[in-house]
Order: C-alpha cells, then structure tokens, then sequence
C-alpha cells in the first residue's frame, strides 16, 4: 500500500504528560498513536503491583488516560497501539473492553503476549518481541493492540508493517521504521525535551509538542510535530535522540539490525526533518531478556557538613555509624559542594549521603535511621541532617540475558479472540562482540586495577567546577582558547541497566574533525574521573558527527539498586559539556542560521561506504 504513515506518540514513560494523548489527537492528522510505558524500573514496580494483586501489572494510569479519548480515537480512524500492557497484556485487553462497554463504545482490541518467561527465581522475566505481533492484530482490525515487552520501537515498526505490507526479508525498510520508533518513543526528547541548546529553542523548551514520524512505503519518514506546539524538531534535536541509550553502528533487535551509521538527516523545513538512508541487516538469533529480582532493602541518610575540618568531620560519622548498626551494606559519599570563605550555610556545606542495603528489612529501617539521628547532640559541631528518619523501602537488581528467539511464543491474539503464533525470522546472525572490533570503529578500555580503591574510608565526590589539567594527553593542535567543552558540542546521556550511554555530537564539521580526534576513551577519564576504572567502549558516527561511549558498570546493578546522586545517567552529558577544557579557537559559535538553525550538510556517507561493523551486543530499546 502506497501513501504516508503518520505515527505520533503521546508517552514516554509511565508517569509522562497526562494530557499528551488528547494534545496529540485534537492537534491534527494521525493514523496511529503510540504510547511508551515501559522502562527496566517500570517492570520491577509493575512486578511488585502483581506480587499484591495478580490481577494488576499493568499501567493502570492508560485506562485513565484512555477513558477521555477513546471515542475520540474510534470516531477519527486514529488506531492505538501501546506497551502498557507491561506484565499483564490480557488484563488490559479485558480492562479496554470493560472501558468501552461503559462508555456505549463499539471497540476492536487485540493483543500480543509470550514476552514472560517462566523464570521461578525471578520477580520478572521478560524477553524483548518484535513488531509482527502487533502488525497481525492490526491487519485483523484491531482499533487498539496492548503489548507487553516488545522493543520500543516496535510500536511504530508494526503500524508500518500493517500499512506496506513489510515481509522479513525488507530490512532496509524495517531498519528505517526501527529509527523512527526510536526518535518518536521517548515522546518529547526529539521535539527539544532535555535538549542540550534549550536556551535556542522558539520557546525556550517551556513546553515541547509530543513527536510525529511520517512513515514512507520504503521506511524513510519524516519528523515532525503538530503545528503550534511547542519546542522544535530540527537536525540537532533528532540526533540528540537518535543518541540516546543505544550502543554501536549495529543497532540489535528482533527483526532487524539497524546500522547507525548509515542514518541520514537532512532539514525538510520547518519544524521537519528528514531521515533515509538507512539500512538493515537479518537480526541475532536471541532475544533481550530483562531480568528482575528484589535485591533487599534500602535507606538513606544525609549530613551536612559546614565549615572547617569536613574530611575529618565525614570520618566521625562512619565510625559512629558504623559502630551503631555494622559496617555490612553501608556506603558513605562525600559531596564537596562546599566552597572556601563562604557567606552562608548552604554554600559552606558539604553533603555526606550514607547509604544502607541489607536483606534485613528492621536493619536496613529504623534500626539505621533512628541511628544517624541519634548523632544530632553527640557528632561534630555543627551537626545536622537533611532527611528524617524512616523505614526501608525495598529495592531491586536488573540483569539481562538472551534467550533463542525460537524458544520465546510469540502470540498475536486478535480481536475475534484467535491465537496466532509468529515464527521467528528465517534468517539470523550471530552478533559481533565490541571488543573484536577495529580501534578506529569501537575503541575499549579495560579496569584500571590499580585504579580500583576497594574499601575507601569515604568516597568523595569532587568540585566539578575544577578545571581540567590533562597530564599525558596530547594537546590540542593550533591556537586554543579555555572553555566549557559544551560550547561546542551537545550531548544525551541515560541508562542501560548497570551500564550508562554518552552521546556527543559536533555543531559544525569543523568542530568534528577536532572532537573525533581530541575526545578519546582517556579523555573521557580525565574528564569524567570516575570512568576511570571501568571498561568503556567508544563508537564513532561520523554520519552524525557524533562520538557514542558506553560505560560498563557505573550503575552498578541498575537504577532501581543505585545510590549515586543521578542514578540513570541522566545529567552525565551535562557534566561532561560543564567540564573547562582547551577549545580550539577557530571552530566556535551554534551552526550558521537558515532554514534549520541546529541543520548542518549531510554528511552521512554514500550506501554501501558507511564504517565497518560495530560492537553493539544489546537489543536495541529506549
């Protein structure tokens, strides 16, 4: 079938804008809407709703959602497809249905199921299904497909799949709908949410317009966003998302893998921006598993310390807090966030966080908060806490693993109520490792041993203000001039389980030739010293003039068991642009005005010219 598919998203996560799907249904033309709620921690809150009530698992806040633009949705041939289904799908389905009866409403729900794996030992197990699932309960007539784990991209790759009539064997096309799942699933982050150049955008980044991929037979499409809302969809704010939480070129997933490097975008007016170019080869022969597990229980506790003597104060503390509930699970961060000769409290004051994670719910409780807060009248001078005391929440760990995709039953189950299986693809390979990959493609670094304190009596966090001094690295070439590095680059950041994702793109192709070059995997440590002792993967983009890290290990087990100050990642990018460093005099200043002021030429390379291979061995999902 011939024609334009118009696919919007009104959600991003579980907790998103409210408000999105009716914004995105009222603001023009659509022909499918797509919600995203679906995250690693996600999973593990939505396996703690069926631990109480078997009959929950779902993202319940959907139906609320759904209540007020269901008629909406029927009345405009606008279908809906969404992951909130998340461990429970039929639930949902059923909940729909109910929905729709009480509203006097005629509806048509499919949905797709065989993602949960029987895994006795763990909370959740959930292996990450592709797009023909969906695309069967669509070419059934299904006016709203619920899914559990799929990738997201998935929901706007079967959509596509529907409309054209994709087969296994069109990986380019399939590889180019997977890109526009990926830039329009995080909703607002490709319209200029968290967008590293806010202060550029028409309104300041105040309130960005969910994102719109407009979808061509051949798997191009278009992104853009409904007239008169807010933000910007431009070259930039696409490859800002294009970047975030994926690996190398090879982009994995279960019906395609997508190379990166082969993405091109070019400006096609306002508010609108081109991506082709893309091209796709067979998928692995295993699926994502995302595992969770309840790891115990968790609390926290914080100290301020002001003024003089604030190691030796933060020393007092672990010993007393020590001494009062063992030093089994505690961890202690120093935050320096105090500064010499200040004038006021806030600004004199360090933060010590003191962390506790046991398998003992009364220990890791009251029994360690009521502790710290018994210090109050007995510790050093000045003593006081930012927190109150409190019980232990409980926590838990995210792994990952594969399983063969043709042990996983994929079911499509329509609206009629009939099951149909989806075979796994035909053709699969085997993945490439990151690490066989050539230096220029995928640079690694293994831990630093040496580097690897295992028991410091305090880990303290640094002034990130300092400026950096590189020791044994090579300068920058030609005249230089000393400034944040996000003068010149932006960059996105977030989590993938333990391991964290670091994109950063070039304003200009001058600046690239100099980022390429400057920003190495060594650099990185001296800019982000607490890379230092962890294995760090570097990928080059050069379509996008963008350099991708990924970071082994630094969220430990995930988000749901860290205790770092930005436990996803998020704001690693904006530290690293924060970072004071010798700029390259010439190459400064935003991208020349015109019709896209973030745009720049296109770059990507020629097809069948784009860089080798690279080492990306997760399924691709935001």
């Amino acid at each position: 079938m011939n024609g334009v598919l118009r696919v919007g998203n009104a959600s991003g996560f579980y907790g998103d804008r409210f408000t999105a799907w009716r914004e995105m249904l009222d603001g023009g033309e659509l022909d499918v809407l797509t919600g995203d709620y679906l995250a690693e921690l996600t999973m593990l809150i939505l396996g703690r709703d069926r631990l109480r009530d078997p009959d929950l698992g779902y993202a319940r806040t959907f139906l609320r959602q759904l209540e007020g633009c269901l008629g909406t949705a029927l009345d405009r041939g606008v279908r809906i497809v969404t992951n909130a289904g998340g461990l429970h799908p039929a639930g949902l389905a059923a909940a729909i249905g109910a929905l729709a009866d009480r509203l006097g409403l005629a509806v048509r729900v499919g949905h797709v199921e065989g993602d949960a794996l029987p895994r006795p030992d763990a909370l959740t197990a959930n292996a990450y299904l592709g797009a023909f699932g969906i695309a069967a309960c669509l070419d059934a007539g299904a006016d709203v497909v619920v899914t559990g784990r799929v990738t997201d991209a998935s929901l706007a790759v079967g959509p596509a799949i529907a409309r054209f009539g994709w087969g296994r064997d069109d990986l380019d096309a399939l590889a180019g709908a997977t890109v526009a799942g990926h830039l329009i699933e995080c909703g607002a982050q490709v319209t200029g949410g968290n967008f590293s150049f806010f202060t550029e955008l028409p309104d300041g980044g105040h309130r960005p317009g969910f994102p719109i991929a407009e979808i061509h037979p051949d798997g191009s499409s278009v992104l853009t966003k409904h007239p008169g809302t807010g933000g910007a969809v431009t070259v930039e704010t696409v490859t800002a998302q294009l970047l975030y939480e994926v690996g190398g070129p090879d982009y994995l997933g279960p019906d395609v893998v997508t190379r990166l490097d082969t993405v091109r975008l070019r400006p096609d007016g306002p508010d609108r921006v081109r991506v082709d170019g893309v091209r796709g080869t067979p998928p692995p022969a295993t699926l994502k598993v995302g595992v969770n597990n309840l790891g115990g229980f968790r609390n926290s506790m914080t100290f301020v310390l002001c003024g003089l003597g604030i190691p030796a104060k933060a020393a007092l503390v672990r010993g007393q807090v020590e001494a009062a509930v063992g030093a089994d699970g505690l961890e202690f961060t120093l935050a320096r966030t105090d500064h010499v000769d200040a004038v006021d409290t806030e600004t004199a004051s360090a933060l010590l966080h003191v962390h506790l994670r046991d398998g003992d719910r009364a220990r890791a409780g009251r029994a360690f908060s009521a502790a710290a807060v018994e210090l109050a009248l007995a510790s050093y001078p000045g003593c006081t806490l930012t927190t109150l005391p409190g019980d232990a929440t409980p926590y838990g760990v995210f792994t990952a693993d594969t399983v063969p995709q043709a042990d996983v039953p994929h079911l499509a189950v329509l609206p009629d109520g009939t099951r149909v299986s989806i075979p796994p693809p035909p053709q699969t390979v085997a993945p490439v490792a990151a690490q066989t990959v050539a230096p220029v493609a995928a640079q690694t670094v293994a831990p630093v041993a040496a580097q690897t304190v295992a028991h410091r009596a305090v880990r303290t966090v640094a002034d990130p203000t300092a400026p950096v001094v590189p020791t044994d690295l090579a300068p920058t070439a030609g005249p230089t001039r000393r400034g944040p590095l996000g003068e010149l680059v932006g960059a996105r950041s977030g989590d993938k389980g333990g391991d964290a994702n670091l994109g950063v793109w070039a304003r200009t192709d001058a600046t690239w030739g100099w980022l390429r070059e400057w920003l190495t995997v060594a650099r990185l440590a001296e800019l982000l010293p607490e890379t230092t002792a962890l294995t760090v993967e570097r990928h080059e983009l050069p379509n996008l003039r963008a350099v991708n890290f990924v970071i082994r290990g630094l969220l430990g087990a995930g988000v749901a068991a860290s205790t770092r100050f930005d436990p996803q990642a998020k704001a690693l990018g904006e530290l690293l642009r924060s970072r004071i460093v010798d700029l390259p005099a010439t190459p400064a200043g935003p991208p020349a005005a015109g019709p896209d002021a973030a745009g720049r030429p296109d770059t990507a390379p020629a097809p069948g010219t784009a860089p080798g291979p690279g080492g990306s061995v997760g399924e691709g999902d935001g």
